[in-house]
């Protein structure tokens, strides 16, 4: 149903029918995409591992290499999400939330039974198994939220998922805050709040995420500009924090005056919500008979054994494809060598001399940055395929150029470079994960959707086992014991890191080379337009809107009235 961009002056929401109007905001569109973006806002605890992955070294007294392993099945289970995209097939949304929130709940307990001393001697295994068990939650709660997004919003998809995966971002930056308010500065708390933290909104919002037919809004953009801007101000807001909270120590109120002043930004969203259900419903009553369009046949399949790009691919069709291929090469490098960097800073930080603090507001300033590439990567690439049928595979290779700078800004250090690598590795990592997202739907179409961008996601674990625990993790041990002596643990000076970053640079650039494959053989598909299967005819519908007044509703219910007094009278 298209709909105006603001209410009729003589509509509104009478008292008797505020229970209604209730019911229809919880059942919305909107309240669906506010709940989702909660959701987001606390599946983000795989990004803050470099917070206590020193706890877990203590713990277990190892070395680089082993700590880099159990960041391995990290990555591992936060990508391994085929079994959820293959759920996601035949099960509703919420079944995904309750199993992410379950396999959340267990995996981060029982790190922090660990990290505590709860379970006695812990061994490699231990971390290893449950790390993989609570990261792989992540991908129930986004394959339940971005699936069901990008078909609620099939238009906009790309502005959809740099939104959703934008409040993943966040997250890291939102639970340092809530886990100072609560536990102060303990580390091994924060692994007990992002056990029951994030699992608690799932289970919250476990009926209200689900697929809801898609209706045509004109001002659709608009909305989520206004949701963008929202998501600034949070943004801008946590990057102060940093500045301030380094030169002037909060007391506990000053901390829970923070988490208040968050909550309020995160509940802003809901808003914008109910402001678009009060015109939906300021038009229900102003309206009858109106019927969206019936969506286009999906075209009948191709008679080749190969679909057209944007036509819904089987499965196989996808997987075995050139296109997937290029698009698994550019994750396994891309975001793998962004996920070492990440994974790795603060040993980074400890070898170039930073302190803690410092090194914690790196962490943060890389989660805000995170969240800039992946609202930046939705909204412009949107924009830019609107306006210029600018392709979003090139878009890709431009962020893996960036990528690159921020790899040798760690190899080759200056004073405050690691401020600026934070932010470039941040905002490069969070800018390819929505155009990764949106081309596999836009290339494969949104049938099989949920399993195709699981799979896609494969490649990462892989990349960041080579690259961070072949690589990064082994040249690392090599320098600590060459500075250390024999069995030492630490390195020290800006060399640790410099081979292995090198390398993830020129790794970096070699797949941005790569993406320009991908480039010339959509070029002809990015040009024409890609979402003309999900556009209603928008003027058709208006014209029947200026129809359909409220006083012709009248005359239509009493031309019904005498219709049946006449057949009543006839029989």
């Amino acid at each position: 149903m298209i709909v105006s961009a603001t209410p009729s002056s003589n509509a509104g929401i009478g008292s008797g029918e505020l229970g209604s109007f209730v019911r229809q905001v919880v059942a919305g569109r909107w309240f669906s995409l506010f709940a989702s973006f909660l959701v987001m806002a606390g599946a983000g605890g795989v990004y803050l591992f470099a917070y206590y992955s020193t706890d877990i070294k203590t713990t277990l007294q190892c070395d680089q290499t082993t700590l880099n392993k159990i960041g391995f099945y990290k990555d591992l289970g936060s990508n391994v999400g085929i079994v959820a995209g293959l759920l996601a097939e035949v099960a509703p949304t919420w079944v995904l939330l309750l199993i992410g929130a379950a396999l959340n709940f267990v995996g981060y307990f029982k790190i922090w039974q660990g990290v505590t001393g709860k379970i006695v001697s812990p061994t490699v295994a231990y971390f290893c198994f449950y790390i993989m068990v609570g990261a792989n939650s992540q991908n129930f709660a986004n394959t339940g939220v971005l699936v069901t997004c990008v078909k609620n919003f099939p238009e906009r998809r790309g502005v959809m998922l740099g939104l959703a995966k934008g409040f993943v971002g966040l997250s890291g930056a939102i639970m340092t805050q809530i886990y100072t308010a609560i536990y102060g500065d303990d580390t091994r708390s924060l692994i007990l709040l992002l056990g029951w933290l994030p699992s608690l909104i799932s289970l919250i919002f476990i009926s209200t995420i689900r697929e809801i037919k898609a209706v045509k809004h004109p001002n659709e953009f608009r909305v989520f500009v206004h949701f963008l801007c929202v998501s600034v101000i949070l943004a801008l807001f946590l990057a102060a924090l940093i500045f301030i909270q380094k030169r002037i120590r909060f007391d506990q109120s000053a901390h829970a005056a923070v988490v208040a002043a968050i909550a309020a930004l995160l509940l802003l969203p809901l808003l914008i919500a109910i402001r678009e259900e009060i015109v939906l419903w300021n038009l229900n009553k102003r309206t009858i008979g109106i019927h969206p369009p019936q969506a286009s046949p999906n075209p009948p399949p191709s008679s080749s054994n190969k679909p057209s790009r944007g036509e819904d691919h089987t499965i196989p069709q996808a997987i075995f494809s050139a296109d997937m291929l290029i698009l698994c090469i550019t994750m396994l490098i891309g975001v793998g060598a962004s996920l070492t960097a990440i994974d790795n800073l603060r040993q980074i930080g400890e070898s170039h001399g930073y302190p803690s603090e410092t090194i914690n507001s790196l962490i943060v300033l890389v989660s805000i940055f995170n969240f800039t590439g992946r609202i930046f990567s939705g909204f412009v690439s949107d924009i830019l395929l609107e306006k210029f049928k600018f392709p979003r595979p090139l878009m890709l290779t431009l962020v893996l150029l960036v990528s690159c700078v921020g790899h040798l800004l760690v190899a080759f250090p200056f004073h405050g470079s690691l401020y600026i690598a934070s932010i470039v590795i941040g905002f490069s990592l969070g800018a390819q994960v929505p155009l990764h997202f949106a081309m596999i739907s836009e290339l494969f179409g949104l049938k099989h959707y949920s399993t195709l961008f699981n799979f896609g996601q494969l490649s990462c674990p892989i990349g960041s086992y080579i690259l961070n625990v072949m690589v990064t993790g082994r040249l690392y041990d090599e320098m600590a014991k060459a500075t250390s002596g024999i069995g030492g643990l630490h390195c020290e000076g800006h060399s640790c890191y410099e081979q292995s970053f090198v390398i993830l640079a020129g790794l970096t650039f070699f797949v941005a080379l790569v993406s320009l494959i991908l480039v010339g053989r959509t070029r002809e598909f990015y040009r024409g337009d890609i979402y003309k299967k999900f556009r209603e005819d928008m003027e058709s519908l208006k014209t029947k809107m200026e129809f359909y007044t409220l006083d012709d509703k009248r005359t239509r219910i009493g031309n019904l009235l005498v219709d049946k007094h006449s057949i009543n009278f006839k029989s």
